[in-house]
């Protein structure tokens, strides 16, 4: 059991060598060589749990995107009420500029290749379903506090929602300015908040 334990540790390691290669030196210049490199181990040791760079990237996207998935989800399990529960997703999508340019940085060379990549869509497809799941989890304990369109389905707000997030964070990198990550959280939460609330133009 020890063992088994070890090896995981190890994987772990040399997938976040991975994240750190790639997000310094771009998906084009990574090579079993440079995440070797970034873990301090030799080549060998790489090529040890991984048969090439494919499998090192593929296991990196669905460890990566897992992560993400776990820390939001448990963010959002966190709170009792469905406005808490939105404020943690978001503040969890967004924990900070560094933290947030090295994962877009990855993800979005990532993205550039799915839609000829069957096996980055599939992990990808995984991560907007649990995307879905907290959005759904948010929406329907919003409608049964009369907070949120009851009309609404999760079905339809879900992808909404997940948009909204990464459009905002795209823009925020974009803008190549760390000042305005607050300014982009806050937009973003309230453009969800817009999405999900039952209007109050004519006070109801």
């Amino acid at each position: 059991m020890a063992r088994y334990k070890k090896s995981e540790e190890k994987r772990a390691q040399l997938l976040s060598a991975a994240f750190r290669a790639l997000s310094a030196e771009g998906y084009d210049a990574v090579t079993l060589q440079t995440i070797a490199d970034h873990a301090g181990v030799s080549k060998g040791v790489v090529h040890y749990y991984f048969d090439n760079k494919e499998a090192v990237l593929s296991a990196l996207l669905e460890w990566l995107t897992g992560r993400i998935s776990a820390k939001e989800e448990a963010a959002v399990r966190a709170q009792s009420t469905a406005e808490g529960k939105l404020r943690a997703y978001i503040d969890s999508a967004f924990p900070g500029p560094e933290q947030n340019r090295a994962f877009y940085r990855v993800y979005l060379d990532f993205l550039a290749r799915a839609s000829r990549n069957p096996v980055y869509r599939e992990i990808n497809q995984r991560f907007y379903d649990g995307c879905a799941g907290i959005s759904a989890e948010v929406l329907m304990l919003g409608q049964r506090e009369g907070l949120f369109k009851p009309e609404l389905t999760s079905e339809a707000a879900a992808p909404v929602i997940r948009a909204v997030i990464d459009g905002c964070l795209l823009q925020w990198l974009m803008s190549d300015n760390d000042e305005l990550h607050a300014f982009y959280k806050e937009s973003c939460y309230s453009a969800v908040l817009n999405v999900l609330s039952k209007s109050t133009a004519r006070g109801d």
